[in-house]
């Protein structure tokens, strides 16, 4: 190999049979594409999993480089939430994925990476998902009293009310009301 920065175009899939070895349930799916490993763990182990996969000198993912919720219609869960991970020390990234129903909790991973303070908390904010164990979950970008999450696919985007959305004032005065502004 030449010297300098090499980039394995490979993604690390030995990682599925060392969080299997740690945690015999702990891989629900796993799945490669376009060069990206994603795998899908139990809600109950993340944190478990990613204390781990953090100090696990083969693995060594020490960055948390996005956490992002994701919300579905007409499926067999609600949500996921997606934490995206990378190992400076190995040049790995692995996509890790949760998925939850309406009114289920995640343990939080700002034990594991303090980053995701801020990145839980937009996640419950705009998509509704909550974290057990957060130190401060609460709104980060809508205000405190808004009763909606923007991000959700059941969101009315012109700002009227639908028969899914709790009591509160829209976001904004949607496509309905610009006549008026």
């Amino acid at each position: 190999m030449a010297a300098g920065p090499y980039v394995d175009p490979r993604p690390p899939a030995f990682m599925v049979d060392r969080i299997r070895e740690r945690f015999p349930d702990g891989v629900l799916e796993a799945a490669t594409f376009r060069g990206e490993l994603t795998v899908v763990v139990p809600k109950e182990s993340v944190a478990a999993i990613a204390l781990f996969l953090r100090d696990d000198p083969e693995s060594a993912f020490g960055m948390l480089t996005d956490l992002t919720g994701v919300h579905f219609l007409e499926r067999d869960y609600d949500f996921e939430v997606v934490y995206h991970l990378y190992s400076l020390e190995k040049n790995h990234r692995l996509r890790l994925k949760v998925r939850l129903r309406e009114k289920e909790t995640v343990p939080s991973v700002t034990a594991v990476w303090p980053g995701a303070n801020w990145q839980e908390r937009e996640a419950f904010d705009l998509v509704g998902i909550r974290f057990a164990g957060h130190p401060d979950l609460r709104r980060i970008i809508m205000p405190e009293d808004y009763a909606q999450h923007p991000l959700r696919k059941d969101f009315d985007v012109e700002g009227g009310p639908t028969e899914l959305d709790a009591p509160g004032d829209p976001a904004s005065p949607g496509f309905r009301d610009m006549e008026r502004i």
